[in-house]
């Protein structure tokens, strides 16, 4: 039998009940205390925590996320973390004006469509058996059939949907998860398990500045759901989309974007950027959206961002490009949002992150 422990979590003086095979975040996640995380798999670490009292049993932390010397400094990483013993811990335990963030749960579903939108994108429909309540730009963790596994994909769906799901996954080459499943064997009709919702990364109601939102790749699919369910509403702030990719190829949802931004002119911009030319999508000729780096277009169309707030996500090189951007075009880092999408090789090499940012 597992055993449990009882973690208090400072300051805010909640105590939760842990399994010892249990990440310490997962327990106070499904508790409804939200503490900052983002990757909740051991690399970003933006769930860094104290250990005031007890033992724990520090899991599969990346080295550049909880190095060495902090260790013997007493800290420990929530999303990996499980507990030895009764447990003391510190966290930055804060919910910003006007966000509705909801606790963590199992759910079960249905594959009902597999869609590829793009060069290496899939997009994967799910219907679940139960509404699943989440905030625009929170992700879920989707359970590896036949293995302990799981991998989370950020839902572009928009928050008034709560039972079919929509995922956007890129194909990495060998991935368990991508390659391995949603690009192979995965078929309409199959059963899947997930949790969440995760994430703080999400669409600020309560902040009335115009919004730059910049993606890259499957970037876009948090920052979908922000749009779809912004524009849904009889008004709100001018949102400012930029989606990078390198190719024609690459870029997917062009043709929703673009007749959101016709049919909502004066509240949605949108500008798809291709880093690279091609045949197909030749400089002044088939390509009329943007051409080279997300941020070199962006920095054209921008003297200053001051006044405004961002929202980026994305894989880490862009995403810290895009951040130095919008500072040096004088936003100032509260007032950006970021995700990163880290991948499993990003533990090894501890991937690109920036500790100034709100997560």
């Amino acid at each position: 039998m597992v055993a449990y422990h009882r973690v208090s979590v400072e300051p805010v003086g909640r105590e939760v009940r842990c399994r010892e095979d249990q990440p310490i975040l997962d327990a106070c996640l499904r508790a409804g205390i939200w503490v900052p995380h983002s990757c909740t798999h051991g690399t970003c670490g933006t769930c860094k925590a104290e250990l005031i009292d007890g033992e724990v049993d520090h899991g599969n932390a990346s080295a550049f996320a909880l190095m060495d010397f902090e260790r013997d400094e007493g800290k420990v990483l929530l999303c990996q973390a499980s507990p030895r013993s009764d447990l003391v811990v510190e966290a930055d335990v804060d919910v910003d004006e006007g966000l509705e963030l909801h606790p963590v749960r199992d759910f079960t579903g249905t594959v009902t469509e597999l869609a590829d939108v793009a060069r290496d994108i899939r997009v994967v429909r799910i219907a679940l058996d139960e509404e699943l309540r989440f905030a625009p730009g929170q992700y879920v963790a989707l359970r590896v059939p036949g293995t302990p596994a799981t991998r989370t994909y950020s839902l572009a769906n928009p928050p008034t949907q709560r039972r079919l799901l929509e995922l956007h996954v890129r194909r990495t080459p060998g991935g368990l998860a991508s390659d391995g499943w949603v690009f192979g064997p995965m078929a309409a009709g199959e059963r899947v398990s997930l949790s969440g919702p995760y994430g703080r990364f999400v669409f600020r109601p309560a902040r009335p500045e115009p919004a730059i939102m910049v993606a890259g790749g499957t970037g876009l699919a948090p920052i979908a759901s922000m749009i779809r369910h912004a524009l849904a509403a009889p008004s709100g702030p001018r949102l400012y989309l930029y989606h990078g990719a390198r190719t024609r190829a690459d870029l997917y949802c062009v043709d929703e974007f673009r007749a959101l931004a016709a049919a909502h002119p004066d509240r949605f911009r949108y500008r798809p950027c291709l880093s690279e030319q091609t045949p197909e999508d030749p400089a002044g000729g088939g390509w009329d959206g943007g051409a080279g780096l997300v941020t070199d277009v962006l920095a054209a169309d921008f003297d200053r961002c001051s006044g405004h707030v961002g929202y980026v996500c994305g894989p880490p090189p862009m995403v810290d490009a895009a951040l130095k951007l919008l500072m040096r075009k004088r936003l100032f880092p509260r007032d950006i949002y970021r995700e990163d999408f880290f991948s499993e090789a990003d533990r090894a090499t501890g991937g690109v992150r920036s500790p100034l940012l709100r997560r």
